[in-house]
């Protein structure tokens, strides 16, 4: 079908929302609960927009477009509503934008910046900034949430882990871990789905803090090095250092759109660890030496050669591990039975 947005000729699919038909066409239409995982929240009222003949301003976010649909996202009548909330979100809470590590990829920051507005000029009762550093990757600072809801809805509908929830109302309003507990002392399993989702500074990796912004990282794609489910991985690499910052699941991957485990996630240490071995070691007399790969294979392929032709083919058996890929697994499996000879051959299928 065909819609009007801005005057702007427009193609859009029977089903989509106005916002998901606008960005589709790359007109901006600001929002701040919704997200494509999550879906239709309606809660933030900052993707209001004018439909010709309807008397109220609607939310992008849950109108589905109809043919011939005439929409404005910039009237007076919009931007001032969408001020006004904009307006009380920065006049609540603790919006730091220098010292916060979300600055650059915050979204209130952009929809801030899109109105034109640095402060909130209301004086509200101030949200006490008590910050949750109990558990092992996620920081909590309560002081700049917005209750938008995405991180409760991505927790209990997205990865299913049902460990977040709102408590309080109105101002008072705030996010609470199971009967209210320290994240650390929750159900929670550090899937970093919420952080990963928070549109702003209220749920952060710890492990990330302070150590590059945002604009200074180069997005890398990769494959977890985890296990064989082959979960897309978008690497942020500090090109000075050469350092991973951190890592968040690449959004819309077919095998795990966006989520991630505890180890994809946050299990990236070991990259350029200075313990990580970086050639082959052979022992002799009970001490570590450092060899070529020449070296090293042609002794493990003579060592087996010489245990198969004195004991048999099946006193050798293989061990191999859910860290590769399934590939590799393969490959491994067809050198024991096929090359080797033995049926000998196992996968721990665990880490």
């Amino acid at each position: 079908m065909q819609i009007t947005i801005n005057g702007k000729i427009v193609e859009a699919q029977a089903g989509q929302t106005i916002h998901r038909a606008a960005k589709a066409a790359g007109i901006y239409i600001p929002t701040l609960c919704y997200h494509e995982k999550v879906g239709a929240a309606g809660k933030c009222r900052v993707c209001v927009v004018e439909i010709e003949g309807s008397p109220a301003l609607q939310t992008a976010c849950s109108v589905e477009v109809r043919e011939g649909m005439k929409i404005q996202t910039r009237t007076e009548r919009v931007l001032n509503s969408q001020k006004l909330i904009v307006d009380l979100l920065l006049s609540t809470g603790t919006h730091d934008c220098l010292a916060c590590d979300q600055n650059g990829s915050c979204e209130l920051q952009d929809v801030a910046y899109y109105l034109g507005m640095e402060r909130g000029s209301f004086k509200y009762a101030d949200v006490e900034s008590v910050k949750d550093d109990s558990s092992e990757f996620i920081s909590v600072e309560r002081s700049k949430c917005i209750s938008c809801g995405r991180c409760v809805a991505a927790c209990n509908n997205t990865v299913t882990n049902r460990v977040l929830d709102f408590k309080y109302r109105g101002h008072k309003a705030d996010i609470a871990f199971d009967d209210d507990k320290p994240m650390g002392e929750s159900s929670c399993v550090q899937c970093g789905e919420c952080a990963q989702i928070c549109p702003v500074g209220a749920l952060t990796d710890k492990l990330s803090k302070g150590r590059a912004r945002r604009w200074d990282v180069e997005k890398v794609y990769s494959v977890c090095p985890y296990c064989g489910v082959g979960c897309k991985l978008e690497l942020h690499v500090d090109r000075k250092t050469d350092r991973i910052v951190r890592v968040t699941g690449a959004e819309g991957a077919p095998t795990n759109n966006g989520m991630l485990c505890v180890k994809g996630r946050y299990g990236y240490d070991f990259v350029g660890h200075p313990d990580r071995l970086t050639t082959p070691l052979i022992k002799e007399n009970g001490k570590f030496r450092e060899a070529s790969w020449d070296e090293a294979i042609t002794l493990v392929a003579t060592k087996f050669a010489e245990i198969k032709q004195k004991h048999g083919a099946d006193t050798i058996m293989g061990l191999c591990s859910a860290k590769v890929t399934n590939e590799e697994n393969y490959t491994f499996q067809k050198l024991f039975r096929t090359g080797i000879g033995t049926n000998n051959i196992d996968h721990c299928a665990r880490l």
